[in-house]
């Protein structure tokens, strides 16, 4: 009886042990300084035991990804189908020029592992869809909504709310960034702000608007701030607030946002919507960029690059209209096109411009030359073609997009042709 006494004694204590060999694992696999760091032991150890999805390994993802894993957070999921581009460098740090061609995914989880290799990094290489997204999302605290569509924002947002997890939005563009905690203990969800989406033509990207690449650097940062301060429990999180930063004059400004819609359609008393659903089709709009993400136009309203090349090749008359900045023009463009930015539609000048282009490319029979527009994607383009008919309704000119833009020019003309 003694013996077996000793037995189960000597048992228990090696299970102890083991306990405490597991806890000092923990310990060790953290810096040194991290025990002197604001959250102290316990929320050092809080952050190794915590999980945070990143959705987006761009501008924003990327350094919300380097703060998490510098911080010791100690799961990292990151969700992204695209590959790396080399015009995507100077906003999106955790890829360098060897990662070119690279899924985003595998490239960003690679060098986070080489900043910190003591927490596990998860690459997601897969477009979340209505399909998968409650399983990947219900494997992490916290999710990062590091986007630029509204299908997917809308799909994040109905997938944390039926999962209570908190959700951490940004967004940025040009000259301004925005920030905001939805769903976070019966704050507001993003539906009950925006029930229903815009019109897609009001719709534009950091790709299409263009981004200061140290905008999005700021509001990525912030978003890392606000995920480890829910995983640590402390006070002042970003709910029902909205953080705005303007880089003209470097001034953050805090909005406060209406309280959670008790009528709301997910995450209201009485849900209406308990399952994911076409976020594609209720957008009106695509969920990635690898084709034009607005679709205003019939086909018979818009031109392959390739027939606009044969056309050009035949010298046939007509007017090319490119509707990108002077600045972007200046960088590349078609030889003989007409810069006139969108806003310049809009003004009496641009629009005298406009016409006395068109009347000089008349044909020698008084027939007016068709009007063909180009933008960087062919997405601005197809909203310029709606405004330049209204323009030159009364000449009775027929005006197209050229479909893909500047982009399918160079990948299916001229292989030779910037692309930024």
């Amino acid at each position: 009886m003694e013996v077996e006494s000793l037995q189960r004694e000597i048992l228990e204590l090696r299970k102890k042990l083991k306990g405490k060999e597991d806890e000092l694992e923990k310990l060790q696999s953290l810096l040194n300084n991290s025990l002197f760091r604001p959250s102290r032991l316990s929320g050092q150890i809080s952050l190794k035991t915590s999980s945070v999805l990143i959705v987006g390994a761009g501008g924003l993802g990327c350094p919300a990804a380097l703060y998490l894993a510098g911080a010791g957070v100690g799961c990292i999921g990151i969700v992204d189908y695209d590959y790396v581009e080399l015009n995507n460098l100077h906003r999106q740090l955790l890829h360098v020029e060897t990662s070119v061609g690279q899924s985003k995914a595998y490239s960003a989880a690679q060098n986070l592992r080489r900043l910190n290799s003591a927490i596990k990094i998860i690459p997601h290489h897969i477009q979340l869809s209505s399909e998968n997204a409650l399983d990947i999302i219900g494997k992490y605290s916290v999710v990062i909504d590091a986007t630029d569509n509204l299908p997917t924002r809308y799909l994040l947002n109905d997938a944390c709310v039926m999962l209570s997890r908190p959700l951490v939005s940004g967004s940025a563009l040009q000259l301004e960034g925005q920030l905001t905690v939805y769903n976070y203990k019966k704050g507001p969800c993003y539906r009950c702000m925006f029930p229903t989406p815009p019109p897609p033509e009001s719709v534009t990207n950091c790709g299409d608007g263009g981004v200061l690449g140290a905008v999005p650097g700021v509001i990525g940062v912030l978003q890392a701030l606000e995920a480890t301060k829910i995983l640590l429990g402390v006070p002042g999180i970003l709910s029902g607030r909205l953080l705005v930063f303007d880089a003209a004059d470097s001034s953050f400004r805090s909005v406060y946002l209406r309280k959670r819609n008790e009528l709301c359609c997910v995450c209201g008393d009485q849900p209406t919507i308990t399952r994911l659903i076409d976020y594609e089709q209720f957008c009106r709009a695509k969920a990635n960029d690898k084709e034009a993400r607005v679709e205003l136009l019939h086909a018979t309203d818009r031109v392959s690059v390739t027939d606009y090349s044969r056309l050009r090749a035949s010298r046939s008359l007509h007017v090319l209209v490119d509707v990108r900045t002077p600045t972007e023009f200046e960088l590349c463009h078609i030889p003989g096109a007409l810069n006139l930015p969108m806003k310049d539609l809009k003004k009496q000048d641009g629009i005298l411009k406009l016409k006395k282009r068109v009347e000089q490319g008349q044909t020698g029979d008084g027939q007016t030359s068709p009007v063909f527009v180009v933008c960087r994607r062919g997405n601005d383009s197809q909203h310029a073609v709606l405004q330049i008919r209204k323009i030159l309704r009364s000449l009775g000119v027929s005006v197209r997009d050229l479909e893909g833009g500047l982009h399918a020019w160079a990948q299916n003309v001229d292989p030779n042709f910037p692309v930024y």
